[in-house]
């Protein structure tokens, strides 16, 4: 005998497959996707077997809690933990090439039409002892390739760990500039915001701001709401890695409403690294309800498990949003993308035409 709520139960998954089916098939912007989080357990233990990397594991299955979120207590550090064995897969210029490339594949995959992959050249370089100018050329060179294969614009940004040394950093930022021609579109500070503040950046972000990169700075997630205001007036950031816990203070959620700064919203991330409790306490909801101009990403594919299409399925099933709120969201993003103004442009009306035909 069937109880009226397996029925009930039955449809609303029959639903779910259904705004899953409608949401895979909507065009789509990452701008907050790390390429250091996008690799193909696959390609991880090719690559370890091809360069007798030791690993705690071969198999697939074996390999997934120590690069992939399981089932485990959520927390900010042991998310970034999984990166450190990651950073160990960069062995040669072909393995660097094949991960950026098959991070595109995936994106394209997913009906991401424009995607801005960033990386931290200092991650890929260190396990060889690459040069940060080899690493960035061989991460243009796939991404170009893969553009041509697949139906995707992509960007690039590279991003600066809070630990790192200014000469470093500096040199990031040269690196950016000398490679703007070859897809690199800006910068990103990222890593542990609760111990690292960003002050000392100020003068190189303010140069490369002034030379016209991208600014994008994760704030607002593991460390408070004061976090994003730095960012903003610090290192003249015009979009927020995350930048959720700005809703904690009225007086930076006035000071982004007013600056016009984007949120780089990455829900699943969140509530892996324990930014959030549960999805229903998620404050997007809030965030879009003040008025400040949200986005909805990865952060990272492969690391989450998860897809930019679930991402959608958890913002609108478990967050609450409607598909209206989505299709904003995403002409947000095109609007935030680090493009020239007339490229942003048909960017927004490529994708408006898109949606009128759905």
């Amino acid at each position: 005998m069937h109880h009226p709520s397996d029925a009930t139960t039955q449809a609303k998954w029959e639903n779910l497959a259904t705004l899953q089916a409608l949401l895979r098939k909507m065009p789509k912007i990452d701008l907050h996707r790390h390429l250091e989080g996008s690799l193909r357990l696959q390609t991880l233990a090719e690559i370890a077997t091809e360069h007798g990397i030791d690993l705690p594991a071969y198999s697939i299955e074996q390999l997934r809690p120590y690069v992939q979120v399981t089932d485990e207590e959520p927390d900010f550090h042991r998310f970034l933990a999984k990166f450190r064995l990651l950073r160990r897969f960069y062995r040669s210029p072909e393995a660097v090439e094949r991960i950026a490339y098959e991070a595109v594949a995936d994106a394209a995959a997913d009906n991401i039409r424009y995607l801005e992959l960033r990386f931290n050249p200092v991650a890929l370089s260190r396990s060889q002892h690459f040069s940060l100018a080899n690493v960035t050329e061989w991460v243009s060179r796939a991404i170009a390739r893969a553009q041509q294969d697949h139906d995707i614009t992509v960007r690039l940004i590279l991003q600066i760990g809070r630990e790192e040394s200014l000469r470093v950093a500096e040199e990031i930022i040269d690196l950016a500039l000398a490679h703007r021609d070859k897809g690199v579109a800006g910068i990103d500070l990222a890593g542990d915001e609760v111990n690292y503040p960003p002050h000392r950046f100020a003068p190189l972000f303010y140069r490369a701001w002034r030379e016209g990169l991208g600014i994008t700075t994760h704030a607002g997630e593991a460390g408070g709401a004061e976090n994003v205001r730095d960012a903003i007036r610090l290192l003249h950031a015009s979009r927020i890695g995350h930048g959720v816990r700005a809703v904690e203070n009225s007086d930076v959620v006035r000071f982004v409403q007013e600056r016009g700064v984007v949120l780089e919203v990455c829900p699943t991330s969140n509530l892996q690294t324990g930014v959030v409790r549960t999805l229903g306490q998620h404050p997007l909801p809030d965030l879009i309800a003040l008025g400040l101009k949200v986005t909805i990403n990865t952060d990272d594919p492969s690391v989450s498990d998860t897809t930019l299409t679930d991402e959608y399925l958890v913002a609108t099933a478990a967050i609450g949003l409607s598909l209206e709120q989505i299709r904003e969201a995403i002409l947000t993003a095109a609007d935030a993308a680090f493009l020239p103004e007339e490229e942003r442009q048909q960017l927004r009306e490529q994708f408006q035409e898109w949606f009128a035909e759905e």
